[in-house]
């Protein structure tokens, strides 16, 4: 299907569900705030309508709402240049997730792999939400007419998922390239940030220990001794990368130092082969520092202003809400809800 008829447009959506460490960092918002500067339209959203697939409690719920708009907001994502706003004050999104529902085929979504990882054997229990999350995240894509999305690997199912529920609108309605297929933006560069625990296993947010990542609101102090406690083995750092390939915890912390430092594993390799960890370490302690710790500081003057977040968030949602109204106006037409 062809997309040069739609302008381009990137969409990415984080949910607000424990602090962004710093594998979401290297790995994704970094990424966000390059494509902002090169010039694109880019919209970045809070997905608090997913987020609610599981149960959440209200207040914290609106605390991580705020935090994580604190946290793009330090991490360098201007609203002057991207549009930034919490999905569930944007009505487009519900209402082209339920058109979706009645699009997309139940043997679709029984092949989503993250719908069985996440409710696991208890399937009978888990919410219908989260079953059909994958419809909601096609509106939230293709409520923008958003021609580019930033994935990881555990999203790559989902997009293709999109990529069907549009091009079988567009065949059922006989209206050719009206909803876009989206591309997946893939950073082959970006690293894949591993738990500072188990180095076979991603960072993740809701892994049970903390010492299994670094948050981007954690001090220095917390930073040095999750690095110190950090997994490692007793060989000295190898001279070449095959060195590393049985040796996960050890492949993780070199991979952490060149992303910081965006240099090649083997300019690192390079400056440290034959030095034990115990040597390294501190090195890669005071680069995360350097590189988190204006960060973390400005989160903290975020949050003491808070009106100033929320503003940020209502302003990006009117701004969202121009672009997604006669979307969802035209989608409506298109199926015999609207008449002009």
């Amino acid at each position: 299907m062809d997309n040069n008829n739609h302008k381009q447009r990137i969409f990415s959506g984080v949910q607000p569900t424990g602090n962004l460490h710093l594998g979401n960092y290297l790995g994704a918002v970094k990424n966000f705030v390059k494509f902002q500067s090169a010039g694109n339209e880019t919209l970045y959203c809070i997905v608090d309508l997913h987020a609610i697939t599981v149960w959440q409690n209200p207040l914290e719920l609106k605390k991580s709402i705020r935090e994580l708009a604190a946290t793009f907001i330090a991490c360098g994502l201007d609203s002057e240049k991207s549009i930034l706003f919490n999905q569930s004050q944007v009505s487009s999104h519900s209402e082209l997730a339920w058109v979706f529902n009645c699009v997309t085929r139940m043997g679709w979504l029984n092949r989503m792999t993250q719908f069985k990882d996440k409710a696991g054997k208890n399937r009978e229990n888990a919410s219908v939400g989260l079953f059909v999350y994958p419809s909601l995240m096609a509106a939230d894509i293709l409520a923008y007419h958003a021609t580019h999305v930033p994935v990881g690997d555990d999203q790559k199912q989902h997009l293709e998922l999109t990529r069907d529920i549009a091009i079988k609108f567009n065949n059922d309605f006989n209206v050719p390239n009206f909803f876009p297929c989206p591309e997946p933006i893939i950073e082959k560069n970006s690293p894949r940030i591993m738990s500072l625990r188990d180095g076979t296993k991603k960072m993740s947010k809701s892994e049970t220990s903390d010492m299994s990542r670094i948050n981007l609101t954690d001090n220095s102090d917390q930073i040095a001794l999750k690095i110190r406690k950090a997994k490692t083995d007793q060989d000295p750092i190898p001279d070449a990368i095959s060195g590393l390939e049985t040796r996960p915890e050890a492949k993780n912390l070199i991979n952490i130092y060149s992303s910081l430092e965006e240099c090649k594993i083997q300019e690192v390799l390079d400056m440290f082969c034959g030095k034990p960890f115990s040597f390294f370490k501190p090195k890669l302690t005071e680069l995360i520092i350097n590189e988190l710790k204006p960060i973390s500081n400005q989160i903290t003057k975020l949050l003491n202003h808070q009106d100033h977040i929320d503003k940020v968030l209502y302003n990006g949602s009117l701004q969202a809400k121009k672009i997604s109204k006669p979307i969802i106006d035209k989608t409506y037409k298109i199926l015999g809800l609207k008449n002009s």
